[in-house]
């Protein structure tokens, strides 16, 4: 039998499971014992496997927030604060409601010293408004009555001195629905009293990575990178446990067919990831970046797989050029289409300034739900009921076969699976919506050239020389994926906030809407500079393949 089919048969429900169970014993904040050790049960069972394992040790900037309290006209409502907010013994203050928190929301009128009150689970862009706006408070009307932990700092990984003015300014906490719809319907009959307290310890402290390497038998081969956090919220077994789960039964597996592999794998088990915004994944980026620069291939970040009701997985995100790989696993493992999905800024994406494709993050999802705001992951998703029994055996193991089959074809094919073709058609279709006054003709040419080699080298086949086309490939990944994905600095971290698909491109853009501002022209043409220049060095690495 093929070996790349055969291997999603060796994913064992028993193994994920016992897995998960070890993972269900502790709470796993960042920088605690209880953290520390489960991560030593995870390395245990690696070093079992033959992997190569450290445990690092790093200082990272942490939010724990412990009780919090919200009295209306005197009268305690059930409430929690939230990682990076505020600590305050009481913060009384005239609240505004804001609604769903737009952006516009925030400038209509004067918030300096309010509390805001605003509709969903709390986020690193409101606290970013509320704090652009002088707010003194925000307040969040939980979707329902469950209330959902969160990490409002928009500064992604450690604060350094050009970013912490960008941490959160305010006191934060979250209500359930019942009682944000009282308060609402108090402030429409006149003024209402609302104190805000909340108990937060947020500082430097130890935190762990737990690091687990097998190489290729070729010692020199690139690596490919399997991540996920090991930090939760309460005991979190679906987030993030069965996703450590399925890293370790996919290390399990993948190094029984270990002879076939063309590259190194490489397993980073995070901490920070809940209470340092990635602290973990990015600190590990920045003092090793040059090791990841020259030797990573590709990424696959893993989160929350195999929630009980989690039947969608046509959101399952990637990084254009690894859809086609996205797609050949989900279909390979269920009956359900997948059309490709942009990574949004989170889940650990810390490697996209360096240059590395990426996937995943969440896998598998609930079905839409008629509730406003619902949750993708399930409404027990950072609450004390994330226990094992939201964990379904069964999508767990159809999600584990489905991250083995792409950590298989990226650890075996002898080229990688990366369809630089589709990120030029992907390129090629924005710039059609950012048509103005800047002419576009050198970079749509240059993206052209580009989709038109990549088909090429696809189209070489075995006739390819297996090591001139992935040296290519990885060069080509490291011009486009930080234009994709990033602001084009790749030695920086942007913050936690929505990004537009190739954002450097931004200033075209707003040109294309305002084509007589002579300001915006100014920055347009340095971005299409920027493009032109990364579109270069790629169809040069390219040229250098097809030779």
């Amino acid at each position: 039998m093929d070996q790349a089919a055969s291997l999603p048969d060796l994913v064992s429900a028993d193994a994920l499971m016992a897995t998960c169970a070890v993972m269900a014993r502790r709470q796993k904040l960042s920088g605690t014992p209880e953290e520390l050790a489960s991560l030593q049960d995870i390395q245990a069972m690696l070093d079992g496997f033959g992997y190569r394992t450290t445990m690092l040790s790093h200082d990272a900037y942490i939010s724990l927030p412990g009780p919090a309290a919200v009295t209306i006209d005197g009268t305690p409502v059930t409430a929690i604060t939230h990682s990076f907010s505020l600590a305050s013994t009481g913060l009384t203050a005239p609240v505004v409601d804001l609604g769903t928190g737009e952006e516009a929301a925030f400038t209509r009128q004067d918030l300096q010293g309010r509390i805001v009150l605003v509709d969903g689970i709390a986020s690193p862009a409101i606290a970013d408004r509320a704090r652009r706006a002088g707010a003194a408070g925000q307040l969040h009307v939980s979707p329902h009555e469950h209330l959902h932990e969160m990490c409002i700092s928009p500064v992604w990984g450690n604060p350094g001195a050009s970013t912490k003015d960008r941490l959160p300014t305010t006191v934060a906490c979250t209500i359930s629905n019942a009682d944000g719809q009282a308060l609402r319907a108090k402030l429409a009959a006149g003024t209402v009293t609302v104190t805000l307290a909340a108990a937060v310890n947020t500082g430097w402290r130890p935190t762990p990575i737990l690091v687990a390497e097998m190489d290729a038998p070729d010692p020199h081969a690139p690596f490919v990178l399997l991540s996920g956090h090991h930090d939760t919220w309460y005991f979190g077994v679906m987030d993030n446990g069965s996703a450590n789960a399925t890293m370790v039964e996919c290390a399990r597996v993948l190094a029984q067919h270990h002879a076939h592999w063309r590259r190194g794998l490489r397993l980073c088990f995070w901490s920070g990831h809940s209470h340092g915004r990635y602290s973990g994944s990015s600190w590990y980026v920045d003092t090793h970046w040059d090791d990841l620069e020259t030797g990573c291939a590709a990424h696959v970040n893993v989160d929350s797989t195999g929630g009980t009701g989690a039947t969608i997985l046509a959101e399952a995100a990637a990084s254009t050029e690894l859809h086609a790989l996205a797609a050949d696993a989900i279909g390979a493992e269920t009956n359900q289409g997948y059309a490709g999905h942009r990574n949004a800024r989170n889940s650990d994406m810390s490697v996209w300034g360096v240059g590395i494709p990426s996937m995943f993050g969440m896998l598998s999802v609930q079905p839409p739900s008629p509730v406003k705001m619902r949750n993708p992951l399930g409404w027990w998703w950072h609450t004390p009921h994330d226990l094992i029994d939201k964990v379904d055996p069964a999508n767990l193991v159809r999600d584990t076969r489905i991250v083995a089959r792409v950590l298989h074809r990226l650890l075996c094919d002898p080229v990688l699976p990366l369809d630089f073709a589709a990120h030029a058609d992907a390129l090629l279709a924005t710039l059609e919506t950012m048509k103005g006054p800047m002419p576009l003709d050198a970079l749509t040419a240059a993206a052209t050239a580009l989709r038109d080699k990549a088909r090429a080298l696809t189209a070489a086949g075995p006739d390819a020389d297996p090591s001139r086309a992935n040296r290519a490939l990885m060069q080509v990944s490291r011009a486009l994926v930080p234009m994709d994905h990033t602001n084009g600095d790749r030695f920086v971290h942007d913050p936690a906030l929505p990004l537009s698909p190739w954002p450097v491109l931004d200033p075209l853009r707003a040109l294309a809407h305002a084509p007589q501002d002579r300001f915006l022209a100014v920055d347009a043409v340095r971005a299409r500079n920027r493009m032109l220049h990364a579109l270069r060095q790629a169809n040069r690495a390219l040229d250098a393949a097809l030779a």
